[in-house]
């Protein structure tokens, strides 16, 4: 009899997961940001928000749920039911560094699944422009004889403005005063209002303000130069061999979510990489584009844990404190 009763209920429940994925969506998905809107991960998200609705052939809207390095908004997708109508919006920060430092009450990678790797940004170190250097070494130079550490400004213990800064005192030999925010949209505004020193941003964030002037930029994380804006050396050109890094982002659903559920959405996403409208738009904001072998949930999970082994080691040696 308890067989019997077991097996009826596995039954309903592998129907009810299947008439979930059948007529999904059939209402609007919302895509939590753990950031605040008008932030680098905000522009990306409703870029890609706006074309997904097409595809899925139903709204798709942009939640900013801010707070502790964007581990607040995680959760809450983490904590929402699994039909794929919740999705939750990260990178290298959110999803990588803050399980090595915030006591999360979820486990970053049991408890969510992939949906898909999106585009990833290669960083830049920018400063106030009433700083008098005009290239990365004269900058390092006066960083070093400021008579108390320059302010840098973050979006938050752990998140990809702190670990680079933090990567970035270890590489050039300087310290910093880190200014946390509740993302790096209100960070360069207290940047261009010459509030903060310094950030070491997202390119996507900070370029526009350096197109307009009002900021100075040192030089990009990569090894190659960003094709929208190619004025601007990279690191090894100016004098930092080696400190390269680069933000990813990705999607990511709560655990338990169903598999074709799962594959609608990273369809979705993949379609909307694809669009050459939408690729332009990224694309003028410094982001680089995943391969197309890397597009498959089941990359997006190899990468998140291959990064949590590179960058977890990193920030415990680094004694990361959430103040």
């Amino acid at each position: 009899m308890r067989r019997m009763v077991l097996a009826a209920l596995f039954a309903t429940l592998a129907f009810s997961g299947s008439a979930i994925a059948q007529n999904f969506p059939s209402r609007a998905v919302t895509i939590i940001v753990p950031f605040s809107a008008g932030g680098p991960s905000d522009a990306m998200a409703r870029i890609l928000a706006e074309r997904m609705k097409t595809t899925l052939g139903e709204q798709v809207l942009v939640e900013n749920v801010t707070g502790a390095g964007g581990s607040v908004g995680v959760g809450r997708a983490v904590r929402s039911a699994p039909d794929g109508y919740t999705v939750s919006f990260g990178h290298l920060g959110t999803h990588v560094a803050n399980g090595a430092i915030y006591k999360l009450g979820y486990d970053l990678v049991t408890d969510l699944e992939p949906v898909a790797l999106l585009p990833s940004n290669p960083m830049i170190i920018v400063s106030k422009n009433a700083v008098p250097a005009k290239s990365l070494k004269e900058f390092i130079a006066w960083l070093k004889t400021q008579p108390s550490p320059p302010t840098a400004g973050t979006a938050g213990a752990g998140s990809g403005s702190h670990i680079a800064g933090l990567y970035f005192e270890n590489v050039a030999g300087v310290k910093l005063q880190y200014v946390p925010y509740r993302g790096t949209g209100p960070a360069m505004n207290d940047l261009v209002a010459g509030q903060i020193d310094m950030i070491v941003d997202q390119t996507s964030n900070s370029i526009g303000q350096v197109r307009a002037g009002n900021i100075r930029a040192y030089a990009i994380t990569d090894s190659k130069r960003v094709e929208s804006a190619s004025d601007i050396p990279t690191v090894d050109e100016a004098g930092l061999p080696g400190f390269h890094m680069t933000l990813w982002s990705g999607l990511w659903v709560p655990k338990g979510t169903p598999k074709d559920v799962v594959a609608k959405l990273n369809a979705a996403a993949v379609d909307a990489l694809n669009d050459s409208a939408v690729r332009k738009q990224l694309e003028n904001l410094g982001l680089q584009m995943p391969p197309k072998d890397k597009l498959a949930p089941e990359a997006l999970g190899t990468w998140q844990k291959a990064e949590i082994a590179k960058w977890w080691p990193m920030i415990k040696a680094a004694n990361v404190k959430v103040d």
